[in-house]
């Protein structure tokens, strides 16, 4: 089974917000995923974005790929202490 580390769409309409989600390739955007690894809101920007970075490595080792999107929040997610 392909994966993919991708966004799930939330929230109301023109207040979206998105959780990262693990998901087979066979999934609609919004449907069922496998977890949730992190939540993002563009309304406060990627610096508040919060992403469990040790999910992310045990499923990327597992053969999951990020979306262009998803990689590019996930380089610029400042470290959580």
């Amino acid at each position: 089974m392909e994966t993919k580390i991708r966004l799930a769409r939330f929230g109301a309409k023109k207040k979206p917000f998105y959780r990262i989600v693990v998901a087979s390739l066979s999934r609609s955007r919004d449907g069922r995923f496998l977890e949730v690894i992190g939540h993002y809101d563009p309304a406060k920007g990627i610096d508040k974005a919060t992403i469990d970075k040790s999910k992310v490595d045990l499923w990327m080792k597992k053969g999951a790929k990020p979306t262009d999107v998803v990689r590019h929040i996930l380089k610029n997610v400042p470290a959580q202490s």
